[in-house]
């Protein structure tokens, strides 16, 4: 362990004090496992910052543990020395903050090293694993033992499945409410105290994945985007791999035809003809897994629409763009597809397509692939969009799914958009009864002004949606507590709800504090600061 000569320390923490608490945590994890220079610290930085204060969200240190008994060993430290942690599984949760703390000179506490696929059951179709195991990793450790399952990625596959449904995070197989589809946790308290969630209850149960309730209260919902614990173990659910699958993309050529697609998108969602997160993807950012912007419009500001519309042309794609996929035996599929491919043949100039495959065969092509079960690095393609050192940062509003409430959000957006200079990147992904919609603030890191742009209008578009009667599933590090701010109801009793059971459970203080615009008692001060 090197330590910098110039050095951020914790809140309210002597540089004595800071040294004692590491050499402490050096004596549990080991020297290399404890992080206190600024090379290595810089991977703790968000990668995609925003806003004025662009490196206001640090780390003073990192520990990687290897064990629940180090995790454990390290919150008595942290609470002895008051410092507090951050929690990451992976740290890769990039466009919100990577493995950045929301309060300046905390310590992140990087999972990485519990990288245990600790059982699969193919039988009853699911996995128990740590926080360090990827979707790439479950996936390639399915494949190569042979088992006839798949995992639900994300659009980035290298993210932890932990950390993924933590977040609330989803993918796009009939299993894409990664939140819903998890089932018992292992959590250390700030305490140090270790809690199986359900039938985990039971030392010896056998139904620990398989019913989430269990006996009483149940609380795994209660540590997802929270910090109230440290999850070190979580069961999460397979889906069987079906005899064959169907990958379709219907194209939209006119802007207004969103309203119509979702309008036709709902009840198929609700009867489940269509089981999967389909994704409807505006033709800016169908295009940017393709090519550049350059490549159609290299001046400043947003994309003129004669361009867009010449894009459209010459890569054949639709204004919107409709992705799913439907899976079982093939009569099923065939059935299916005749319900979808009718109604949605009734709207003008659209471009029907799908193939089908083989359970076992792979598709082509990253996007598709996800579809398949199959963890892809294709999202990224997005950073090369507006050229430089690609950045983003995502605002993510739910959305009734309903066409009105979905033009609504989507014009909104875009005409903010169109005012601070960026092009409308975004989409719906469609739940059942709510779309995500998802709306990615692409930028050039090396632009002086592009971050604190991407900032302001991030700030703006929160604005604006709360006033319509929307608000964000999901918010970066800088607006936490604006995000928090927007539930509102009766004078925020759901934020003094929140902030009451974090008292409770950790009274020092010491987990992630800020995290989702939950304050600990001690912390409380910094509430709008870094």
């Amino acid at each position: 362990m090197t330590r910098a000569a110039t050095r951020l320390l914790p809140p309210d923490v002597p540089e004595a004090k800071f040294d004692r608490a590491l050499d402490a945590w050096t004596a549990i994890v080991g020297a290399p496992h404890v992080v206190a220079s600024d090379p290595g610290l810089a991977s703790y930085l968000d990668p995609f910052a925003i806003g004025p204060q662009q490196a206001a969200f640090a780390a003073s240190a990192a520990l990687l543990p290897a064990s629940v008994e180090e995790i454990r060993a390290i919150l008595r430290v942290a609470t002895e020395f008051r410092i507090p942690l951050w929690t990451v599984s992976t740290g890769r949760n990039f466009a919100y903050g990577g493995a950045a703390p929301r309060l300046s000179g905390s310590v992140v506490l990087d999972l990485q090293r519990m990288n245990r696929i600790i059982h699969v059951d193919e039988t009853l179709a699911y996995a128990l694993v740590e926080p360090g195991v990827s979707y790439f990793d479950l996936h390639a450790y399915l494949r190569s033992n042979g088992y006839r399952l798949w995992v639900d990625p994300p659009a980035a596959g290298w993210g932890s499945v932990i950390g993924n449904t933590l977040e609330r995070g989803f993918g796009y197989t009939p299993y894409g409410d990664h939140a819903a589809t998890q089932c018992g946790m292992e959590v250390v308290l700030a305490n140090g105290d270790v809690v199986r969630t359900g039938m985990g209850g039971i030392d010896i149960g056998t139904s620990w994945q398989l019913y989430k309730p269990g006996y009483g209260p149940s609380f795994d919902a209660m540590f997802m985007q929270s910090n109230y614990g440290i999850v070190t173990k979580m069961g999460v659910w397979l889906m069987p791999a079906p005899p064959a699958y169907m990958l379709a993309e219907f194209q939209f050529r006119h802007e207004s035809d969103l309203e119509t697609i979702v309008d036709i998108l709902r009840p198929l969602r609700l009867d489940e003809t269509i089981r999967n997160h389909a994704v409807i993807e505006g033709a800016i950012r169908r295009a940017a897994s393709i090519a550049p912007r350059s490549q159609w419009y290299d001046g400043s500001g947003p994309m003129p629409e004669s361009a867009v519309a010449a894009m459209m042309d010459k890569l054949g794609i639709g204004r919107w763009n409709l992705h799913f996929a439907l899976y079982g035996t093939q009569e099923v599929i065939d059935a299916q597809y005749a319900i979808v491919h009718r109604a949605f043949a009734r709207v003008p100039d659209a471009v029907l397509s799908a193939t089908r495959y083989a359970g076992d065969a792979e598709p082509t092509g990253g996007g598709a692939r996800n579809l398949a079960g199959i963890p892809a690095m294709s999202a990224f393609r997005m950073l090369d969009w507006r050229g430089g050192a690609g950045a983003h940062v995502d605002f993510s509003p739910v959305c009734p799914a309903t066409g009105r409430d979905a033009m609504r959000q989507y014009t909104m957006v875009k005409a903010r958009a169109t005012e601070y200079g960026f092009d409308y990147y975004g989409g719906f992904t469609a739940g059942v009864r709510h779309l995500h919609h998802i709306f990615a603030l692409i930028f050039d890191r090396d632009d002086p002004l592009a971050p604190e742009q991407a900032g302001d209008l991030l700030r703006v578009v929160m604005s604006d949606a709360r006033a319509a009667g929307y608000g964000e599933y999901r918010a970066h590090l800088a607006y936490m507590d604006f995000a928090a701010a927007q539930y509102s109801f009766n004078d925020a009793a759901l934020l003094r709800l929140s902030e009451t059971i974090k008292d409770a459970l950790d009274p020092a203080g010491i987990l992630a504090p800020g995290k989702q615009g939950i304050w600990p008692r001690v912390w409380r001060g910094k509430r709008g600061y870094t």
